[in-house]
């Protein structure tokens, strides 16, 4: 059944005047934000088809919009950015206050914030912190669990998850299970690609460190 074959009461938007959002499914919700499908296909099945084509409305969420708005019919870069921003702004609205969050300054503060997600563990695991220009975090999350003989960390994925917090910064750290702080050439290779990596997109590179259950250490680039 199509939209305009659905009593008017009934459509998503009515619904969702009358009800509240809550009323509406994942599907509905994102079809008020695409407003129309295509030729044979209402915005509510288009809705559904680019929610299955990314899994999970959760993993459309990571999605940048020029990647949404290409490889299925009709989505266009305007309803791409418009699904993109009403994501943003639900990160926004999640976050807490300005004034109530944790700011870095510097690379100490860069190690603490990591610290809790890194101590105790028998392999290594990679951490990413995101920040305003201010420093003020927005974001800090295990980015992967590698072996534990090594460190999984991959520049690209680093900067998509900045972008997508809508940092202007961030910082990486990672653990040494073996407890040395002493970085490893791989560390200090990484350390360039992601200072690289981070002008290339207009990012501000903070620190890479490493994090042991007795310290921290600063990684230097190669």
């Amino acid at each position: 059944m199509r939209i305009h074959d659905v009593p008017v009461r009934d459509r998503p938007r009515e619904r969702l005047l009358e009800r509240g959002a809550e009323a509406l499914s994942d599907r509905e919700l994102l079809a008020l934000l695409l407003v129309s499908g295509l030729a044979g296909q209402d915005a509510v099945e288009l809705a559904g088809r680019l929610i299955a084509r990314h899994g999970c409305l959760h993993a459309l969420a990571r999605v940048p919009a020029h990647e949404m708005a290409t490889g299925l019919a009709g989505i266009g870069p305007a309803k791409a950015a418009r699904v993109a921003a009403a994501f943003q702004l639900g990160r926004r609205v999640a976050a807490p206050p300005a004034q109530d969050r944790q700011r870095v300054a510097g690379s100490a503060d860069l190690a603490a914030l990591a610290a809790p997600l890194l101590h105790g563990l028998r392999h290594e695991r990679v951490v990413v912190v995101v920040c305003d220009r201010a420093g003020t975090v927005l974001r800090t999350a295990i980015l992967t669990d590698g072996a534990s003989d090594r460190a999984l960390l991959p520049v690209r994925d680093v900067l998509a998850l900045a972008l997508a917090a809508g940092g202007t910064a961030f910082g990486v750290a990672h653990n040494h299970p073996t407890g040395s702080l002493t970085p490893s050439e791989a560390d200090r290779l990484s350390t360039l690609r992601l200072a690289t990596g981070a002008e290339a997109v207009g990012l501000r590179f903070l620190d890479h460190v490493v994090v042991t259950d007795g310290g921290w250490q600063r990684v230097p680039p190669e």
